[in-house]
C-alpha cells in the first residue's frame, strides 16, 4: 500500500512546488516591470523614448509567443526550457542595469520579451501536464494567486530596499527571486508531467493516446476557431488600453515630484496584487461552475473606469482605485484566458501554441500601447493619454460582447459549461457524450 501511495504523494508535492514556482517567477518574467520606466526616467529619458523601448520588448514577445508555445508543446524538457528563460532574463536585466543606453535598453527588452514568452508557455505546459481538465480551473486560480502574492511581496521588498539603498536594490532582489524559482523548478518531478496532456492532445486520461489520428496543424487550429479569433482581437484591444497604464501612471506621478519613485512604484504593484489574489481564487471557483466568458466580460468592464479615474484625478491617492481595478481585471483574465483557450483547443495537441497565438495578437496591442501612450503623453499630457487608453478598452468590451452574442448559437463548443456564461445542469448520464463528460466539472 505505501508503494501505491508514493506516486500520488510525489505528484502532490510537485503541485506544491508549482505554487512556489509561480510565486518566485512573478518578479522575474517581466524583468524590471514598472520599475523600468522609473529607472529610465531617473536617467533623464523622455516619455516617448521610454515608450519606444517598452514597445520593442512587447513586439519581441508578440513575435515569440506562438513559436515558443509550439516549442513547449513539442518538448519533453519543459523544466529545462523554463530554467533557461529565467537565466536569460536575469542576464539581460543585469546588462540594462549596468549600461542604460538606448541600444542596450532595446536589446535587453527584446531578449526579455522573447524569454518571457517562453516562460509563460512553460508554466502553462507544466500546469496542464500535472493536472487534468477537471482540476484545471482550480489550479489556474491557485497559480494566479501565488503569482500575484509573489508580485506583492517582491514589490514591497523592492520599495523598501529601493528607498533604503536606491533602485539598484530592485535588481538584486530580482536575481534572488530567480535563484529561488530555479530551486522550486528542480523540485518538480519530471515523471509527474504528462507531456501529451500538457500539449492538449489528451486531457481526459493520464497516458498518451495510442493509435490516435494525427493532430491538426497549428495554422488550421488557429484559423478554424471563430471564438479563438474573437478572443484574440478582444485581447489586442484590451492590452492596447491596459499595457501602458501602470508604467505611465507611475511615471506621471514621479515626474511631477509628487512621490518617492521606489515607494510609489512599489505601492502601485502592492495595491493591485492585494486585489488580484482573492479575485484569482474566486475566478477559479467560478469558472469550474459557470464558465470563463463572464469573467472576461467583467475584466473588460474594469479597464475603461480605471483610465477615467487615472485621467481625471491627478493625485498619488488615485493609485488605490486605479490599481484596485487593475487587480480585478488582471486577476480574472489570468484565470479565464488560458482556461478558455484550453477548452477551445482541447484534443488538438496545440493548446500552448494556440495560447501563444492569442498572446501574440494581444502583444501587438501591448507594444502599440506603450508607443501610443508615450506619444499622447508627450504631446497632449498624461490625462489625455489615460482617457484615450480607457476609450480603447471600451471598444474591446463592445467587440467581445456583441461578438459572443452573434455566434452563440453557431459555436459548437457552447454546450460546454466551461465556456458558458450561465449555469447549466448536467445532462442525464445516458445521453451525455464522451466529449461532454470530459468537460463537465
Amino acid at each position: 500500500m505505501p508503494s501505491k501511495n508514493l506516486p500520488m504523494a510525489r505528484h502532490t508535492r510537485s503541485q506544491g512546488w508549482l505554487s512556489g514556482l509561480n510565486f518566485f517567477l512573478a518578479d522575474v518574467r517581466d524583468g524590471l516591470g514598472p520599475f523600468l520606466a522609473v529607472l529610465l526616467a531617473s536617467h533623464g529619458w523622455r516619455a516617448d523614448d521610454i515608450g519606444y523601448v517598452m514597445a520593442a520588448g512587447g513586439i519581441a514577445g508578440m513575435l515569440a509567443t506562438t513559436p515558443m508555445g509550439a516549442w513547449i508543446d513539442a518538448s519533453n524538457h519543459k523544466r529545462l526550457l523554463l530554467a533557461s528563460g529565467t537565466i536569460v532574463i536575469t542576464l539581460a536585466t543585469a546588462a540594462l542595469w549596468t549600461a542604460p543606453s538606448f541600444g542596450v535598453a532595446v536589446a535587453s527588452q527584446v531578449v526579455t520579451g522573447a524569454a518571457g514568452a517562453l516562460m509563460g508557455a512553460g508554466i502553462m505546459g507544466i500546469t496542464l501536464g500535472i493536472v487534468d481538465q477537471r482540476d484545471l480551473s482550480r489550479q489556474l486560480g491557485i497559480n494566479e494567486a501565488w503569482n500575484h502574492a509573489g508580485n506583492m511581496v517582491a514589490a514591497a521588498l523592492a520599495g523598501l530596499a529601493g528607498y533604503r539603498w536606491g533602485l539598484s536594490a530592485v535588481f538584486v532582489l530580482m536575481a534572488l527571486m530567480a535563484c529561488a524559482a530555479l530551486a522550486c523548478l528542480r523540485k518538480i518531478h519530471p515523471q509527474d508531467i504528462n507531456h501529451e496532456r500538457a500539449r492538449g492532445g489528451d486531457l481526459t486520461c493520464n497516458q498518451p493516446a495510442q493509435g490516435s489520428s494525427p493532430s491538426p496543424s497549428i495554422l488550421r487550429v488557429l484559423t478554424d476557431s471563430r471564438e479563438l479569433g474573437l478572443l484574440a482581437i478582444t485581447m489586442l484591444l484590451f492590452h492596447l488600453g491596459n499595457a501602458a497604464m501602470l508604467p505611465l501612471f507611475a511615471q506621471s506621478i514621479v515626474t511631477r515630484g509628487l512621490a518617492d519613485p521606489s515607494v510609489f512604484t512599489a505601492s502601485t504593484v502592492i495595491v493591485a496584487q492585494l486585489f488580484m489574489i482573492p479575485v484569482a481564487l474566486w475566478a477559479g471557483w467560478y469558472a469550474a461552475r459557470h464558465g470563463y466568458r463572464a469573467l472576461i466580460i467583467i475584466a473588460l468592464l474594469a479597464l475603461p473606469l480605471r483610465g477615467l479615474i487615472a485621467g481625471l484625478w491627478e493625485s498619488p491617492w488615485a493609485l488605490i482605485p486605479v490599481q484596485a481595478l487593475d487587480g480585478i481585471g488582471a486577476g480574472l483574465l489570468g484565470v479565464a484566458l488560458p482556461g478558455l483557450v484550453a477548452c477551445i483547443l482541447r484534443g488538438t495537441g496545440h493548446v500552448n501554441a494556440g495560447l501563444g497565438a492569442v498572446i501574440a495578437i494581444q502583444g501587438i496591442g501591448a507594444a502599440m500601447s506603450h508607443a501610443l501612450a508615450g506619444w499622447i503623453a508627450h504631446h497632449f499630457g498624461y490625462s489625455a493619454a489615460f482617457v484615450a487608453l480607457g476609450i480603447v478598452a471600451a471598444i474591446g468590451l463592445l467587440t467581445y460582447r456583441f461578438g459572443i452574442t452573434s455566434q452563440v448559437h453557431a459555436n459548437s463548443l457552447e454546450s460546454s459549461p466551461f465556456l458558458s456564461t450561465a449555469p447549466r445542469k448536467k445532462p442525464p448520464a445516458s445521453k451525455t457524450s464522451s466529449r461532454e463528460r470530459a468537460l463537465l466539472p
